[in-house]
């Protein structure tokens, strides 16, 4: 099926310059009545000699970009001509202090003065090539001594998924649930059809709505598959639906070119860290087991939620992923049955990971550290609890079978960073064997809670409280250990050797390390 993307603009191209128009006029009217403007004749100076716009997709506008030109002369100038090298046939749009086009003639400048240059672009690829460099000029004077600016554009082709409008201009909508009224809950997006159900690393994804996987369908991710999700998108699976993500182990760490990356579609620099750009992964109660292996997930609201389902089949395999900067919540296990492994969980504005409404859960050479700078947060990286508060409705509880931690990494630049909070009406089995754990309770407030009794080998076994983690930068996904670390060498041997390879493919070697990656000396 063809998707036509829908059309887009990252923000009002023309509404800021206008203010900037009548201010303009206004000076040039009232300030003075004597203007003799000369002809430039190389006096300009330019604040980038060179515009680079970043990585946009095919048929989708860029963001806006600027420039100053600068008079440097004692003279007042008329620049005779403003204009693209490749005329009307350019992709790119200007905006010369507050007019818009593609050409502009005798734009006046005052002496040591300046004028900004606004700048986007849209290219269509035609699906020959994935990628394209798009570049332009833009000159500034007479066509026989023109200085120039030069405009630099990588355009990627991609496939564009998209809800589509019925006849009543309504999108389609995808349906989750009712509420208490029997009202049906749904989401903006659509259902994938069969010839959609494969993503490949031929061309990258940008998906618009929630993506959502039919019942008894498996959505089949390839090693290498790169989707780029807009704001308010995601994925979703059904009741009945699967989600397979095959990433595979990279031979550059950098490039991390067989591993399947889910982020925002906002490609500019400042956007690399912004968290909330998309909704996240959402598993069904009724959806089948998903498998997920060298999953970069990055910038959502809720990295994946596992909505509940029970405890009676694992409904997820997490192994050699990450999950990093997530708004709310990076991994949020409601009342079911996962296993993660070697794994790094990082920072999200509430928690890292969410054991919620009791469980089966194991985490083994994971990494839960949350290092969140871009606000302030009171929660822990690990919260686990059996219940949910319903208000005037009571309490919803659900049986914790089993919520094991091994080998395993709980941090962040918090004092605490786990609590737990149990309802004596239902179960609520945890452990941690052989993890270190950032735990400083400096109000004592938690030191008679049977729960963070440190002494109970029932639940604390070889516990590293407190022992300096050591990241390289967390704060830039980065969880490499440092020498220094207290986390190595700490590992329990048993179950290292059941995962030898460490989410980069470096071997454990005995003793190993805590956490998902092995300390390498450079």
């Amino acid at each position: 099926m063809n998707r036509i993307p829908p059309s887009h603009s990252r923000k009002p191209f023309w509404a800021a310059t206008v203010v900037l128009l009548v201010v303009s006029t206004l000076l040039i009217t009232s300030c003075r009545e004597d203007f003799n403007f000369n002809p430039s004749t190389g006096q300009l100076a330019f604040s980038k000699d060179t515009l680079f716009l970043d990585t946009i997709f095919t048929g989708i506008s860029s963001s806006t970009y600027n420039f100053k030109v600068y008079n440097t002369s004692d003279e007042d100038i008329l620049i005779p001509s403003v204009r693209l090298a490749e005329g009307n046939s350019s992709s790119y749009r200007l905006n010369v202090d507050g007019l818009a086009g593609q050409s502009f003639e005798d734009i006046p400048l005052l002496a040591k003065d300046s004028l900004f240059v606004f700048v986007e672009v849209t290219q269509r690829l035609d699906g020959s090539q994935p990628d394209f460099l798009l570049t332009d000029q833009i000159l500034f004077g007479d066509g026989i001594s023109d200085q120039t600016v030069e405009l630099v554009t990588l355009v990627r082709d991609a496939v564009f998924l998209y809800p589509e409008r019925g006849e009543d201009g309504e999108r389609e909508l995808v349906p989750i649930g009712t509420d208490g009224q029997g009202n049906i809950i749904a989401l903006e997006g659509f259902l994938l059809e069969d010839d959609e159900l494969r993503f490949t690393a031929d061309k990258p994804y940008v998906i618009y709505g929630y993506a959502a996987v039919p019942e008894d369908r498996d959505l089949v991710i390839d090693p290498g598959a790169r989707l780029y999700f807009h704001k308010n998108s995601g994925i979703y699976v059904g009741p009945q639906g699967s989600l397979q993500v095959n990433g595979a182990l990279s031979t550059d760490v950098e490039l991390k070119e067989n591993a399947v990356i889910f982020e925002g579609d906002r490609l500019e620099p400042e956007w690399e860290y912004q968290s909330g750009q998309w909704g996240g992964v959402w598993l069904s109660a009724e959806s089948r087991p998903s498998q997920m292996n060298h999953l970069i997930l990055r910038n959502a609201s809720v990295g994946i939620f596992l909505e509940g389902g029970g405890t009676e089949t694992t409904r997820l395999t997490l192994t050699n992923s990450q999950i990093h900067n997530s708004q709310n919540i990076g991994l949020l296990l409601r009342n079911s049955r996962a296993e993660i492994d070697n794994s790094i969980i990082g920072s999200a504005g509430i928690y890292s990971v969410y054991l919620n409404l009791g469980g089966h859960y194991q985490f083994r050479h994971c990494t839960l550290a949350n290092y969140w700078t871009a606000g302030f947060r009171n929660t822990p990286a690990l919260f686990i609890d059996n219940f949910i508060d319903l208000g005037t409705a009571g309490i919803l509880t659900g049986d914790l079978e089993q919520a094991n931690f091994i080998n395993t990494i709980i941090d962040g630049n918090r004092s605490l960073e786990f609590l737990a909070a149990a309802s004596p009406a239902a179960s609520f089995e945890f452990s941690l064997d052989h993890c270190l754990l950032r735990f400083n309770d400096l109000s004592q407030t938690l030191v008679n809670d049977p729960l963070y009794d440190f002494t109970s080998i029932n639940r604390y076994r070889s516990l590293f409280l407190n022992n300096p983690a050591e990241f390289t930068e967390p704060a830039f996904e980065d969880f490499r250990l440092l020498p220094e670390s207290g986390a190595r060498e700490r590992a329990r041997e048993s179950i290292s050797a059941l995962l030898p390879l460490d989410l980069w493919g470096n071997t454990r070697t005995l003793p190993a390390d805590l956490g998902a990656l092995e300390y390498i000396p450079e």
